[in-house]
């Protein structure tokens, strides 16, 4: 029996795009409880290695393997290298970034990664972008920066600090963006939760490698023994490097890469309600306004 015509037409990358936004904003919720209990470092170590017998069991049952063996050695390269600049360069960034400069600005300057993957996609893939799909990216890019800049701002700190704070949020940024392209590049055709698979194997090691020269070994068995950190974290690794790194390496593999990070960046925007709802913050008129906005530019994306 065929595929329907009405599923096969579907924006099938689109929609996991979608997907991986709602599987951030709960990754996002976790690794920020747990990473207040153990620190953010502990944290990007441990979920990996929850992660990766997650992804060896589904590499088992896709291909009757453990590990990504049907991988050829060029992408076990590109996709190692992706591990690297987006789980390691990336994450390390961004987790500092939180803490130098505040969520809120981070997250506004982490909305910047879609224009960052369009530009990396246009000089490394060569992937166009046509008026709607432009128009798209702008809507959502700029609905997602107006409700956050519409939230209340923190208390200035010295211009150092500030500057620190924006240049590790851009490197956040251009790690979320360096590793969506070389994924895409990298994975060509091939499983997008056994490509996960492989970035995780490469970037476990990288951690182990800054444990070991930091000597952050007693963090770490701390971090370890925190029962209600480690829930955290087990949530957090389902929801982030396992089903959402999966979901948007599935979807750059479906879809343009500059049109699915678009569609990613809306997760501050899907955070709004449940910040209301659960922390009880007060949300303004623009924070409404920008989620009108983005997410007209999704359903532009989705007719692009």
């Amino acid at each position: 029996m065929g595929v329907p015509a009405a599923f096969s037409a579907a924006p099938v990358g689109e929609i996991a795009a979608l997907g991986t936004a709602c599987c951030w904003v709960v990754t996002s919720l976790a690794f920020a409880k747990a990473g207040e209990r153990v620190g953010s470092l502990s944290v990007n170590l441990i979920r990996l290695f929850i992660a990766l017998p997650l992804l060896s069991l589904w590499t088992y049952v896709a291909s009757g393997s453990l590990y990504p063996a049907e991988a050829s050695s060029e992408a076990w390269a590109w996709l190692s290298l992706s591990g690297l600049v987006g789980f390691v360069i990336g994450d390390m960034c961004l987790f500092r970034a939180f803490v130098v400069l505040g969520p809120r600005l981070s997250s506004l300057i982490m909305a910047t990664a879609p224009l960052i993957t369009a530009i990396i996609g246009f000089l490394v893939l060569g992937e166009t972008l046509g008026t709607f799909a432009l128009l798209g990216m702008g809507l959502t890019i700029a609905g997602v920066c107006w409700a956050l800049a519409d939230r209340k701002a923190s208390r200035s700190a010295d211009r150092r600090r500030v500057a620190l704070g924006v240049l590790l949020a851009f490197g956040g940024a251009l790690g979320q963006a360096g590793g969506l392209v070389l994924s895409k590049y990298g994975m060509g055709d091939y499983d997008a939760f056994a490509s996960t698979q492989i970035r995780v194997i490469a970037s476990c090691a990288a951690w182990l490698a800054i444990f070991a020269v930091t000597h952050r070994w007693s963090a770490l068995l701390a971090a370890l023994r925190d029962a209600s950190a480690m829930r955290f974290t087990a949530i957090g690794a389902l929801f982030g490097p396992v089903l959402g790194v999966g979901l948007s390496l599935y979807s750059v593999q479906h879809a343009n890469t500059g049109i699915a990070a678009s569609i990613m960046s809306i997760t501050p925007i899907l955070l709004i309600p449940i910040t209301v709802v659960f922390y009880r913050e007060r949300v303004g008129v623009g924070s409404v306004l920008g989620t009108c906005v983005a997410v007209a530019g999704v359903v532009v994306l989705f007719l692009a």
